[in-house]
């Protein structure tokens, strides 16, 4: 059975989404990466991440392809989906992040999103940029507000502005090779009902070739990956979302919500990555 978060105390959405950074670089990668978005839609995935910055707004442009198409083969409606994009720190003003909404709402081809993040803390007060995301909430050009690799610290200060507690989600670095939020950002999020969005799950790669996943993979029969994947997406609101591009990755990426980790399993685990003992500044990629 797929794992489940609960969104804002409500919205139920499966705990593995689909992350498009690097996507949108290449004008001679564009067809194949649409195909791999519409692959997965095809596939089950239902959240997509992506932001202007990726791509300069080509991974945008690829999503809304790939989605415009779903709609219109009639198998997938737009409730089904969980669009997320994210306005980058220097487009945040009051005005700056509407205008930003308008246009990667009109690259994704979408009349909202169902979530819209800010990318990481700039130089805009954060009361000038919740400002904004509440006005857009109000009306209706997104559903819901979050924000992307923002420190305890952050969060504090995020939730002390007026309007700051709609927050929903913090998208962070955070894996089994980057454990440092499992100490104390994660367990506060947790507190607060803000789901934690783990991005670069497998460490861009490096959890794949991991000689102690490896052997525990062999044991279940399962991937390194798939393990990599289930211990973020077993946690209580937590939300992986690994990018993908071809299809053999995206089917053994998506297998993963079937594999439940055992006590045993975790503590082998542990043994291989250990759980940090003290806090440690937020990692970013």
């Amino acid at each position: 059975m797929n794992a489940m978060v609960t969104l804002s105390g409500s919205r139920q959405l499966p705990s593995l989404g689909l992350g498009t950074w690097r996507m949108g670089e290449s004008a001679a990668q564009r067809k194949s990466e649409t195909a791999a978005v519409r692959l997965a839609l095809d596939t089950g995935w239902r959240v997509i991440d992506t932001a202007e910055m990726y791509g300069d707004g080509g991974a945008e442009e690829i999503v809304g392809a790939a989605v415009g198409a779903a709609l219109r083969g009639g198998g997938l409606a737009r409730g089904d989906l969980y669009v997320v994009s994210k306005v980058s720190p220097h487009n945040a003003t009051v005005r700056g992040t509407a205008q930003a909404c308008e246009r990667s709402l009109a690259r994704l081809g979408l009349d909202h999103l169902d979530a819209y993040l800010l990318h990481w803390r700039g130089s805009v007060p954060l009361e000038e940029t919740v400002a904004s995301l509440e006005d857009l909430r109000e009306r209706g050009r997104i559903r819901a507000w979050g924000v992307s690799n923002f420190d305890l610290a952050d969060m504090h200060e995020l939730l002390a502005v007026p309007g700051g507690k709609n927050c929903v989600t913090n998208q962070i670095y955070y894996s089994l090779g980057a454990r440092g939020p499992q100490f104390e950002l994660v367990p506060w999020l947790q507190r607060h009902g803000i789901m934690t969005m783990a991005y670069s799950p497998i460490d861009q790669g490096a959890l794949a070739r991991s000689g102690a996943l490896r052997k525990l993979a062999s044991r279940l029969g399962a991937t390194p990956v798939q393990i990599a994947l289930a211990w973020l997406t077993g946690q209580a609101d937590v939300m992986a979302i690994p990018k993908a591009a071809g299809e053999a990755h995206l089917r053994e990426n998506f297998a993963s919500q079937s594999l439940v980790l055992t006590e045993a399993d975790q503590v082998e685990i542990d043994a291989a990555f250990p759980p940090p003992k003290r806090a440690s500044a937020l990692a970013m990629r």
